[in-house]
C-alpha cells in the first residue's frame, strides 16, 4: 500500500459511539466523530417499575456506528493525502458486561416481531443491576461448589455480569431465554456483525469479557462446568454446552469487514477487523499502560487498570473484580477495578434533584472556594452500589454531617471527595498485594473537564494526577489494535505495545499533591473508612459515635484558617 495508513478504532460507550482515525505512521489523531443513541433516555432503555434495569437497543450501536465513521471520514477528506482506501485495519470497544441474548443465526431477539418491545430482549447494559439476587445465588454455590470460580474476581462475583444476567433472565423471562441460542457480548457481535458472521457459534469471544465477566479461565478448559452451573439452573447449563472453550485476545482478527457494512459506512471490503474488548481496557491501551501506571478512566464510572507481567503468576487480588491473563494488553495479566457511579453521582445530585440554575460548572467553581475539611460532610459514593472493594451492588450512597446551613456547593465537593476516597480504597488495595503503584494517568471525559476532580484526587491519593494526552482514549486504544491486526508489514504493528510506543502520550499538565490538603484528608480518610467499613458489613462492631463530631472539627479547623 503507498502512502499513509490510518487505523480506525469504534467505541461503543453507555450514551454514544464514537469512531477515531489515526495515522499509525505520525500516531496523529486526524479526525472523530460522536453519534449518540437514539432510543431511551440518553441511549438507555429504562423501565419505570424497576429502577434497577438498563437495557440497550443493539440496533442503536448500529445506526451511531454508521453515522459515526461516515462523519469522522468526511473530516478526514479534509486533511490533504487522507484516503477511505488507506485505512488498514478496524477496532472496537464497548461497554460490559453488557449480554445480548441472540439467535442460532446470530440475529438478535430484539430483532424479531416476536420479541419487538420486549425489554429482556434487549441487550442488558453494563450497569443493569437487576441480578442481584442471583449473584448472591451464584456466590454461595461457588464458595460451597467451586470456590476457584471466585479467585480472579476477588472472592465474589456482581449482578453487572454475564451469568448473573443469564441467570436472572432465565428466572424473569424464561421464554426470552428459551428462545434464545445464545447469549454474546456487544463487543463480540459488533465485530462479528462486520464481518458477515451469520452463525453463532461462529462468533469469536473475547477474553476481556470472558474472563472478567463470565468466569472464563484456561486453567479450567474455559467457562464454568456444566456441573457447577447445573447447581444454579439446569437450562443455564445447557447454556454452557453453546459457549466455546476459547476466548481470543484484542491483538487477533475476528475476520474481515464484509462487503455490506463496507458499503454502508463508504470503506474498503476485506478490511481486517480485531477481536472486541471493553471500553475501559481500550482506554488503558490509548492512555499508555504499562506495568507500575495506573489508569483511570473516569466517566459514569471510573475504570481502574493495571497490567502486570506474565511473569508474576497473579491469581487474584481480595475486592479486585478481576484478574485476567492476556486481557487489556496480550502478553501481560490485566486487572480490573473500579467504582460504579462517578459523573452519574454529580449527574444525579445536579439533575435529580432540581437544582435550578446550578449545573455542574457553576457548582464546582464555588466548590474550588472551600478547603479540605471546610465542608464538614462526609459521603459514601455508592449510589449505584460498591464494585470495589466491597463488590456489593446492594449498597447505596450516604451523605454525613449536613446542618440547616449546607450548601448545594459543599454537597457537591464532599460527592467529589466520596469518590476520591474510594479511588484511594482501590490504590491501596492494589499496593497490599503487590501492585505498585508509580503512577496514576487519567482519561475520559471528566479528566478533560473538571480540574478540581483532579487536584482533589492528587490530595487525596498522594500521587501526582496525569493526563492521557487523547480526548478519546478508548477509541484509540481500538484503533491500536486495529493496527495490531493489520500488521507491521501494510503500516501497521506486531504488537500492541510497539503501537503505544507511536500513537500514546501523555500531556504536559500535572495535577500533584498539596501537603497541607493531603494532612486534612488523611485525617477524613480515616473517617471515610470507619463508615466504608461499618456500612459495608466489614466491621460489625464498628463506633460511629465520635464521626460527626470529629467533622465538625475539622469544620472548624478549616474556617479557623480562611
Amino acid at each position: 500500500m503507498k502512502g499513509k495508513s490510518y487505523a480506525l478504532g469504534l467505541d461503543f460507550g453507555t450514551n454514544s459511539a464514537r469512531a477515531l482515525l489515526v495515522d499509525t505512521g505520525s500516531g496523529e489523531e486526524i479526525a472523530d466523530a460522536v453519534a449518540n443513541y437514539p432510543s431511551g433516555k440518553n441511549g438507555i432503555i429504562l423501565d419505570r417499575k424497576n429502577h434497577l434495569v438498563a437495557r440497550q437497543h443493539p440496533k442503536d450501536w448500529l445506526a451511531a456506528m454508521t453515522r459515526a465513521v461516515h462523519a469522522a471520514v468526511r473530516k478526514a477528506k479534509k486533511r490533504r493525502g487522507f484516503h477511505p482506501e488507506n485505512i488498514i485495519g478496524i477496532g472496537i470497544d464497548t461497554t460490559g458486561s453488557t449480554p445480548l441474548p441472540i439467535t442460532e443465526s446470530a440475529k438478535p431477539l430484539a430483532s424479531l416481531r416476536d420479541f419487538s418491545g420486549n425489554l429482556n430482549a434487549l441487550a442488558w447494559l453494563w450497569k443493569d443491576h437487576s441480578s442481584y439476587a442471583e449473584t448472591e445465588q451464584i456466590i454461595e454455590t461457588a464458595k460451597a461448589h467451586g470456590p476457584k470460580y471466585l479467585e480472579q474476581y476477588g472472592g465474589r462475583y456482581y449482578s453487572e455480569w454475564f451469568w448473573a444476567k443469564a441467570l436472572h433472565c432465565r428466572r424473569a423471562a424464561p421464554a426470552v431465554f428459551r428462545a434464545a441460542y445464545t447469549w454474546v457480548e456487544a463487543s463480540d457481535w459488533l465485530p462479528a456483525m462486520l464481518c458477515g458472521v451469520t452463525k453463532a457459534a461462529d462468533i469469536k469471544r473475547n477474553i476481556c469479557a470472558a474472563g472478567h465477566k463470565a468466569m472464563f479461565n484456561r486453567d479450567w478448559d474455559g467457562y464454568p462446568e456444566f456441573n457447577f452451573l447445573a447447581r444454579l439452573d439446569i437450562e443455564l447449563a445447557e447454556l454452557r454446552d453453546r459457549l466455546p472453550n476459547i476466548a481470543h485476545a484484542a491483538n487477533q482478527p475476528a475476520g474481515r469487514l464484509v462487503e455490506s457494512w463496507a458499503k454502508t459506512m463508504g470503506l474498503r471490503p476485506g478490511l481486517p477487523v480485531a477481536v472486541g474488548s471493553f471500553d475501559a481496557h481500550c482506554g488503558g491501551v490509548g492512555s499508555g499502560i504499562k506495568p507500575g501506571r495506573l489508569v483511570k478512566i473516569i466517566g459514569t464510572s471510573t475504570c481502574d487498570m493495571m497490567v502486570a507481567p506474565a511473569s508474576a503468576g497473579l491469581k487474584g487480588i481480595p475486592g479486585i473484580p478481576g484478574v485476567v491473563p492476556d486481557s487489556i494488553i496480550p502478553g501481560f495479566i490485566g486487572i480490573e477495578a473500579g467504582q460504579s457511579a462517578v459523573g452519574d453521582l454529580f449527574n444525579w445530585f445536579v439533575n435529580c434533584l432540581e437544582l435550578g440554575r446550578m449545573g455542574h460548572d457553576d457548582l464546582t467553581q464555588k466548590a474550588k472556594k472551600l478547603c479540605p475539611g471546610e465542608t464538614g460532610l462526609l459521603a459514601l459514593d455508592w449510589n449505584n452500589g460498591n464494585r470495589s472493594v466491597l463488590m456489593d451492588a446492594q449498597l447505596s450512597g450516604l451523605l454525613l454531617g449536613q446542618s440547616l446551613r449546607t450548601t448545594p456547593a459543599e454537597i457537591y465537593r464532599a460527592l467529589i471527595e466520596a469518590t476520591a476516597f474510594g479511588a484511594r480504597v482501590i490504590v491501596e488495595r492494589l499496593e497490599s498485594s503487590g501492585q505498585k503503584v508509580d503512577e496514576v494517568v487519567c482519561c475520559g471525559g471528566i479528566s478533560e473537564k473538571n480540574d478540581l476532580l483532579l487536584q482533589i484526587y492528587a490530595d487525596v491519593i498522594g500521587r501526582p494526577m496525569k493526563l492521557a494526552a487523547s480526548a478519546q482514549a478508548c477509541a484509540l486504544g481500538a484503533a491500536i489494535f486495529g493496527a495490531v491486526v493489520a500488521g507491521k508489514e501494510h503500516g501497521g504493528f506486531d504488537r500492541a505495545e510497539d503501537a503505544q510506543s507511536r500513537m500514546c502520550r501523555l500531556q504536559s499538565k500535572i495535577f500533584r499533591p498539596h501537603a497541607s490538603a493531603r494532612a486534612v484528608y488523611d485525617e477524613l480518610f480515616e473517617l471515610y473508612l470507619v463508615m466504608h467499613n461499618a456500612m459495608g458489613g466489614v466491621e460489625k462492631s464498628a463506633d460511629l459515635g465520635g464521626v460527626m463530631k470529629k467533622l465538625l472539627e475539622l469544620k472548624s479547623g478549616a474556617s479557623n484558617k480562611i
